[in-house]
């Protein structure tokens, strides 16, 4: 990849109701400070607000901006789809309310460069835009609230299971076959489980930052942790020896609570120790994690942290074998460039 000729981009962006934040998201993508070309395919699902709209007047706009279909709604068939319409050996992936830095792209394309590796990836950095948000935000950048994972809570560049949405070389996506469609959620983490498993670097850098905006509410940020769970717990099932015991920390801890609450009610007091300390633990893990936030905000960070860890918890615990199994195994046709 020579400096005096930058390789052409693709950008791929999967939308679903993205009104609020789609407009923004695009010109983040188109006042990159990069050189060379540059495209932006957006998947459409069935949208119930303006998406659709709005996405129809940033192709008027802008000739960089192009749209394709994706009746599914879902997120996996929409970035296939959006890689088979792009060009370009650079595919970048960002979703619809995600902001990029300035220098994103430039820097994704130095550190493949750099480091020879299939996909980059760097910082999923959390920011409110009201208290709850602000709450929620600090919760997903903790370690009391996602552990240790790197494109959370940030860290030195180095090699890595998985990153943040990622810039890939077009050449791996079309080698292992894109994304695995059954993967409702846990995409990411699934496609780049088969780059490690072929031999290809996923590394991650801080030097990347995407800003991201989390669930409005309490029932939003639920169902989302949730689903991560649920197919954290498919992809675990359909790629044995995929689980470290990091992922056991939310199961272990729904369990625990749920049995002292149990026990606390129905046999002894003593029981109500585990979720009282668990309650502790969480109150105590905010006050840092809130550090210069509005009080408001940083009152709802314990709520935040519980329904990120009963949610995710409960969503591993339940999810159905079945669902696993329905999960295509066989290997997929290429995603080609049309």
């Amino acid at each position: 990849m020579s400096e005096q000729q930058p390789p052409a981009v693709s950008v791929i962006m999967p939308v679903l109701n993205e009104e609020r934040h789609l407009r923004t998201s695009v010109r983040h993508i188109l006042e990159q400070d990069y050189a060379g070309e540059l495209e932006v395919v957006i998947a459409l699902g069935p949208s119930a607000d303006r998406t659709d709209e709005i996405a129809a007047e940033l192709v008027r706009e802008d000739p960089r901006v192009h749209t394709v279909p994706n009746p599914t709604g879902r997120t996996p068939a929409a970035l296939n789809a959006a890689i088979k319409a792009s060009r370009h050996p650079i595919v970048v992936r960002v979703d619809g309310h995600g902001m990029l830095s300035p220098n994103y792209i430039a820097t994704a394309v130095r550190l493949l460069d750099e480091t020879g590796a299939q996909n980059v990836g760097g910082i999923m950095h959390a920011e409110g835009e009201n208290a709850w948000e602000q709450a929620v935000a600090a919760a997903m950048t903790s370690r009391i609230g996602v552990g240790n994972a790197a494109f959370h809570t940030g860290g030195a560049a180095a090699p890595a299971e998985t990153v943040y949405l990622g810039v890939f070389r077009r050449e791996v996506l079309e080698k292992l076959g894109g994304y695995n469609e059954e993967f409702i959620r846990a995409q990411d983490w699934e496609l780049n489980f088969r780059i490690r498993e072929d031999g290809g670097l996923i590394w991650f850098s801080p030097e990347l930052k995407v800003s991201y905006r989390p669930r409005p509410n309490v029932k939003a940020l639920a169902k989302q942790y949730k689903n991560y769970g649920r197919w954290r717990h498919v992809v675990a099932r359909y790629h044995q020896g995929s689980i470290n015991l990091r992922y056991l920390a939310a199961p272990t801890a729904v369990v625990a609570i749920a049995a002292g609450l149990v026990v606390g009610a129905a046999v002894t007091p003593w029981g109500l120790v585990v979720p009282a300390g668990y309650l502790a633990a969480i109150t105590a893990g905010s006050l840092p994690a809130g550090r210069g936030l509005p009080l408001k905000a940083r009152a709802q960070i314990p709520v935040a942290l519980a329904t990120m860890h009963m949610s995710w918890g409960f969503g591993f615990l339940t999810s159905p074998r079945a669902l696993a199994k329905k999960v295509i195994a066989s290997r997929r046709e290429p995603v080609r460039a049309g």
